[in-house]
């Protein structure tokens, strides 16, 4: 059997030099991306109290900016199926871009409430065009040299580290709406990139210019929907990571607030937030050699357990120093586990589905972005913020044993 044949992309031995930089200069572009979309997520959790405080609303007005922002991923997804098709990778990444360039504009000018969530919906939709069905992660899984160091440069959550640093500055201060400003430049330089980088050509010849060359075209885009659908183990990661997300995006949104309300954390508990993302960044970069060590399907039980346990000691331990330190390695044991699935899919599911499934995977993940801290928000507004605590711990321990009905290996052979 000829291996290669049975691979969606083939790539030469040896790459010429142009082609080695321009493969590092597309890679660093989606980084970039990337970055924006943590400085995004991050960014919450420090201005969440700031908001409740300015716009005079509670914990479940104030979630609402996790369901729009989640509506907006979803209709951003299902518009990419036909946009992809129709305009082509280059030219969705822009449009993509250009939508949360419109979004920050309308947050940063301090506007009235439904305006400001509204700003979170188109915002959604820009994260979609760009993050979802095969754009930039799935464009990334196409690149199989070093693959999983490659998916783990572009998901570490460098954005999401250093905006909590950003934003709690401008919590303090009148005009705290100007904190969008920031976001503003930074949108406007990915636009910019993302034109010059990829000038609006289609994926297929993007990926031409670095010696990847999709060759499957034998099976219609309809098919492929089949077959990721009717995929057992693609549900099951889709599952885990709606999850998994969802308990991050929790955690980094509610977790200020919890300090303050619970813990009697001061106007500078911002930098927790800081503290937890930059735990998923030095997790998703120093834990590949554990990974490796031991195995990612073990690791991922053991970051489990173990988180489990520090978000217990959050819970039931009055500890202000002890709850940040603990949030913050909760953090490192969180940041593996996204890469784990990614590269675990390509160890499980069929290579011909696997840029779609990937995109499914990360379309439900973002669901769980919105789902989760919605509920957190809904059960402190009857419970009190307390109640965040035992809903991580609850989710976190179906996490794992939805990890334990993920099989070891692929069912299909390649």
């Amino acid at each position: 059997m000829n291996k290669q044949n049975d691979d969606s992309c083939t790539q030469p031995q040896v790459k010429p030099r142009t082609q080695k930089m321009r493969e590092k200069i597309q890679l660093a572009t989606l980084c970039w991306f990337v970055y924006l979309e943590g400085w995004n997520d991050g960014s919450n959790g420090p201005l969440l109290p700031r908001i409740q405080n300015v716009y005079g609303v509670g914990y479940t007005v104030v979630s609402l900016i996790f369901v729009f922002a989640c509506v907006g991923f979803m209709m951003g997804a299902v518009s990419n199926v036909i946009l992809d098709e129709k305009l082509g990778f280059g030219k969705v990444m822009v449009l993509g871009s250009l939508c949360q360039v419109v979004a920050y504009s309308i947050q940063s000018s301090g506007p009235p409430f439904p305006a400001f969530i509204f700003a979170y919906f188109i915002n959604g939709i820009g994260l979609a065009l760009q993050a979802s069905n095969a754009n930039s992660v799935g464009y990334v899984a196409s690149i199989k040299e070093n693959a999983e160091l490659k998916m783990g440069v572009l998901m570490a959550g460098a954005g999401a580290f250093s905006s909590p640093l950003v934003a709690t500055q401008f919590s303090q201060q009148p005009q705290w709406n100007l904190y969008y400003l920031t976001s503003l430049g930074i949108s406007v330089s990915n636009t910019i990139a993302l034109i010059i980088v990829f000038r609006l050509k289609r994926q297929g010849e993007c990926l031409a210019e670095i010696g990847i060359v999709n060759e499957d075209n034998s099976t219609s885009e309809h098919s492929h929907l089949r077959q990721i659908f009717a995929n057992k183990d693609v549900h099951l990661l889709a599952a885990f990571t709606l999850l998994y997300v969802g308990a991050e995006v929790t955690i980094g949104g509610w977790i200020v607030t919890y300090i303050i309300d619970v813990r009697g954390g001061g106007p500078s508990s911002g930098y927790i937030s800081t503290g937890f993302f930059g735990g998923l960044v030095v997790g998703r970069l120093a834990m590949l050699w554990v990974n490796e060590k031991i195995g990612e399907r073990l690791a991922m039980f053991i970051y489990a357990v173990l988180a489990i346990g520090l978000e217990l000691i959050v819970w039931f331990v009055p500890s202000l120093v002890g709850d940040a330190v603990a949030v913050c390695v909760t953090g490192v044991l969180l940041g593996p586990m996204y890469p784990i699935v990614m590269n675990h899919a390509g160890r499980v599911l069929p290579r011909w589905i696997l840029t779609g499934a990937i995109g499914w995977i990360a379309g439900v993940g973002q669901a769980g972005s919105a789902l989760v801290p919605f509920v957190a928000g809904a059960l402190a507004q009857s419970s009190g913020i307390k109640s965040l605590q035992p809903l991580l711990v609850g989710i976190m321990g179906l996490m794992t044993a939805l990890w334990a009905l993920v099989p070891h290996g692929s069912r299909h052979p390649d």
